[in-house]
């Protein structure tokens, strides 16, 4: 039997599977930069900020360009509401959202315009916990803040769970400050989001 034909079928297949894998790469990523770069800012119930690391209640660089971006939203009179969002991983002392909520009331935002959501470690997790805040008070619409790169995962997430969903993308999170930062994060999201389709898992 002569194995070239085989040899040559599976070498096709390979080089097709490979195209087909740089062409879904190719359209992911203009996907995230072409949604990341959107400011979408209408009246909304609520502004949610996705959450990030902080280190005994100190907001991360990351964190804090989130917030301040958020707390302009809210002075900007685009939602009456603050969700701030994120747990804590172990050993710390206390939770994204407490941190970010300390944050905001220290630059004005009055505790009762402030909702938390403290228990999500992953985006997934946080979003559906957002979306039962959201519902127990009444909130249909929402205004996500997070970095430009990480903005297609977080809407896709939140219309999944229901919300409506708009996003305001922070522009000064060091995550895409260079273009090798933007880079490295937009293979992250395309993983995030190759999980996300394939297992409904998201990290």
């Amino acid at each position: 039997m002569n194995p070239r034909p085989l040899v040559r079928s599976l070498g096709q297949l390979l080089v097709a599977a490979t195209v087909a894998a740089l062409l879904v790469a190719a359209w992911t990523t203009w996907r995230i930069w072409d949604v990341g770069n959107r400011d979408e800012r209408p009246r909304a119930d609520a502004i949610v900020v996705l959450g990030a690391a902080q280190y005994n209640g100190r907001p991360s660089t990351i964190l804090k360009a989130r917030l301040e971006h958020a707390i302009d939203l809210y002075e900007s009179g685009v939602a009456p509401y603050l969700v701030v969002t994120g747990g804590k991983a172990d050993g710390d002392v206390t939770t994204e959202a407490a941190a970010a909520r300390t944050l905001a009331i220290a630059r004005g935002v009055p505790a009762t315009a402030i909702l938390s959501e403290d228990r999500g470690r992953t985006t997934l997790e946080s979003l559906h916990s957002v979306a039962a805040i959201l519902h127990d008070h009444g909130l249909q619409t929402a205004v996500f803040v997070s970095d430009r790169t990480h903005m297609l995962r977080v809407l896709r997430i939140a219309r999944d769970e229901g919300m409506t969903a708009y996003g305001s993308p922070t522009a000064t999170s060091p995550s895409d400050s260079t273009l090798d930062d933007r880079l490295r994060a937009t293979v992250h999201e395309i993983g995030g989001l190759a999980l996300y389709f394939v297992t409904g898992e998201t990290p």
